[in-house]
């Protein structure tokens, strides 16, 4: 990593944004029109979302490389964020224990996407599926937490949780019909699902 890339991580690491728990100014960024001394438009949101995704593919390319692991990437557009895939053989150094590795890693890449761009990213990483699997259990663990809800009328608070694992079961909540409320500081910051 550069001494440029270690700068910008301690300067802009209280700047990034947490996956769901953002700012709407960043998730509802407008597409207007600026015109440079030349009349060229700016790009569309997804073209801006595309070349995010290819700044971070030449990034993690390059650090798949230092590290000499072997790892495909696909690059996507979900919603109203970049999103690349990392597959490969045994890529579980690069997820940790608890994902850990893996959210430092959509970090630094986050770091790398607004070194070139000045724009800050929310990037969605994944590697080896790690996040579509943790996205599969917490979706089963709000549809039991709502169905005790519902039985209970009370509100059951859930066990402390990453940004990304909140914004999932706050997407499952609000898709059954109920509210959802993330209380506590890091790392104990957990979701509360109430009745309705």
């Amino acid at each position: 990593m550069s001494s440029d890339l270690t700068e910008k991580q301690e300067t802009h690491v209280s700047e990034q944004l947490t996956d769901g728990e953002t700012t709407t100014e960043a998730a509802t960024e407008t597409d207007t029109t600026d015109t440079a001394d030349s009349g060229a438009a700016r790009p569309s949101k997804v073209q801006r979302l595309e070349h995010e995704g290819d700044i971070a593919a030449d990034y993690l390319e390059e650090l798949l490389d230092i590290a000499d692991l072997d790892g495909d990437l696909d690059m996507d557009v979900e919603g109203d964020r970049a999103s690349v895939q990392i597959g490969g053989a045994d890529l579980s150094l690069l997820v940790g224990s608890n994902g850990e590795v893996l959210e430092a890693l959509q970090e630094l890449t986050r770091l790398a996407v607004y070194r070139e761009t000045g724009e800050r990213s929310r990037l969605m990483l994944d590697i080896d599926g790690h996040r579509a699997q943790q996205r599969e259990r917490l979706v089963a663990l709000a549809e039991t937490s709502i169905a005790e809800v519902r039985e209970s009328g009370e509100s059951v608070s859930l066990e402390p949780m990453s940004a990304f694992e909140r914004k999932v079961v706050h997407d499952a909540v609000a898709a059954a019909g109920l509210t959802s409320e993330s209380e506590g500081a890091e790392p104990k910051r957990h979701v509360v699902i109430l009745p309705a």
